[in-house]
């Protein structure tokens, strides 16, 4: 006799397996996410490096792409080379070498023109301290003599502060200076390590440029496999649309944050601000920080000109204001809503959301997150929408006031026409109820129809009566 294993119960099995499995995973991750915690960054250390790998392959491929099927493509079909098999490994390798050349002259240009007047003004700034110092004294020196109720009011919050001061500084800003300095020594102890895992990080992305073609076929047979074909066909798609909107972010804040750095350089250099290349290197690079960058390159920039001028410090604090507000309400929006497919207010709605959530991470990659969360919504209300049979297009709801049978009925405000205050339209059909209305409606209408079926059976019941007296007599 064969033995024969019903399948249900494998089923039952590996469902009630499943669900067993899950409790226990549930239970971990409520009573020991520590744990989890500590191994995800254990686990994130050890592939830093693959990670900067990645980042730095994808970074560089739009560079790559352009030297390969620009420049490198046409000219070999220009002088009759077949681009063949063989030959594209060999046009693949000078492209990432090319890429490489070209990317690191770049950053050698950038650094050998603004590193040494960087270092010239620091220098400075180290030699001059003192005046810088001095002169600031005699500045506030000479405002509070010029403003005596300044001068009362400053004498007052010093002599109320001054004790908790003096507290302050010998104990507990100066036992702690031995934490101070180690926490400085362990900072550069990982600064160092950083840079090694970016060195390796470059070895590898050269390494994945090289097989990128392969690396996303392999995902896409993944794809098919592991889901559906249409399943596997909105997966492709939506990474093609996530690409697209992080790469259009990432090239529209590099463009916003070198224009706001030139312009800075342009108003400073103009207004005669010391160290007018320092402040815009620190402005330009801060500005990556959407919409706050300008204000945080704007804080040590202005210290630094208010020890040197404190008139040119006022002027710089309002040239950033007015630069902020440009940056802002004007030059951002309009570039990282054009690269993202969000219009102003989202971009500024989600810089703000995420930045609060998730603090510097989340301002810098907030909007592109947003910007595909967004795009998952339309989609969905619009598939929701056509399956009613509606229009997906916002103009159509910009003046309704209710939708009838498929029919746009607009919205008129109370006061505007003779019927407004009846309980009918201009056109005879009746007004929309509140939600309100719509959820009592119900229960009245079961109501009224229950006492309209009592009512008929009864008139239905009298009327046999009468008919059978009729016949008694």
């Amino acid at each position: 006799m064969k033995f024969r294993i019903d399948k249900k119960y494998i089923h039952w099995g590996l469902t009630a397996f499943a669900v067993i499995a899950a409790s226990i995973l549930f239970y971990y991750l409520l009573f020991h996410r520590q744990n989890l915690s500590n191994g995800f960054h254990a686990f994130l250390t050890v592939a830093m490096p693959i990670l900067d790998g990645l980042i730095l392959a994808y970074l560089l491929t739009p560079v790559l792409n352009g030297v390969e099927k620009k420049c490198l493509i046409p000219f070999c079909m220009k002088c009759n080379i077949e681009v063949n098999k063989r030959n594209r490994k060999k046009i693949r390798a000078l492209s990432i070498l090319l890429t490489v050349f070209i990317v690191s002259f770049v950053v050698y240009s950038f650094f050998s023109m603004v590193i040494p007047q960087i270092v010239k003004s620091v220098q400075s700034i180290i030699l001059q301290f003192p005046i810088y110092v001095n002169n600031l004294t005699i500045w506030v020196k000479k405002l509070l003599a010029d403003n005596p109720d300044i001068e009362v009011a400053v004498i007052e919050v010093m002599d109320t502060y001054s004790v908790e001061l003096n507290n302050f500084l010998n104990l507990n800003l100066l036992p702690k200076m031995n934490e101070f300095i180690r926490d400085v020594s362990l900072s550069f102890l990982s600064f160092l390590m950083r840079l090694w895992n970016l060195i390796i990080g470059f070895m590898i992305s050269i390494y994945i440029l090289g097989s990128k073609e392969l690396f996303a076929g392999q995902a896409k047979k993944m794809a098919y496999a592991l889901f559906e074909t249409n399943t596997a066909n909105a997966i492709i798609s939506d990474v093609r649309f996530t690409h697209k909107t992080f790469s259009g972010f990432m090239v529209g804040k590099i463009i916003d944050s070198i224009i706001i750095g030139i312009i800075c350089f342009l108003g400073t250099s103009m207004m005669g601000t010391p160290y007018a290349i320092l402040i815009s290197v620190i402005v330009g690079i801060t500005n990556i920080i959407p919409f706050f960058g300008p204000y945080l390159g704007a804080i040590p920039s202005a210290l630094l000109i208010l020890m040197v001028n404190p008139l040119q410090c006022l002027y710089f604090i309002i040239f950033i204001l007015v630069l902020q507000q440009f940056d802002g309400n004007v030059l951002g929006p309009k570039i990282l809503g054009d690269s993202t497919g969000l219009s102003g207010f989202w971009v500024i709605f989600a810089i703000t959301l995420f930045g609060g959530i998730f603090g510097i991470l989340g301002m810098i990659v907030g909007v592109p997150v947003f910007a595909i969360f967004y795009a998952g919504v339309r989609a969905f209300i619009n598939q929701l929408l056509l399956r009613k049979g509606l229009p997906s297009d916002t103009g159509h709801y910009l003046n309704v006031g209710s939708i009838e049978d498929g029919e746009f009925i607009p919205y008129k405000p109370e006061g505007q026409s003779e019927l407004s205050a009846s309980p009918s339209l201009n056109d005879g059909k009746p007004r929309p109820k509140s939600m309100i209305h719509h959820f009592f409606r119900s229960e009245r209408t079961c109501r009224n129809e229950g006492d309209a079926d009592m009512d008929d059976s009864f008139a239905t019941t009298d009327k046999k009566e009468q008919e059978e007296k009729k016949e008694i007599q």
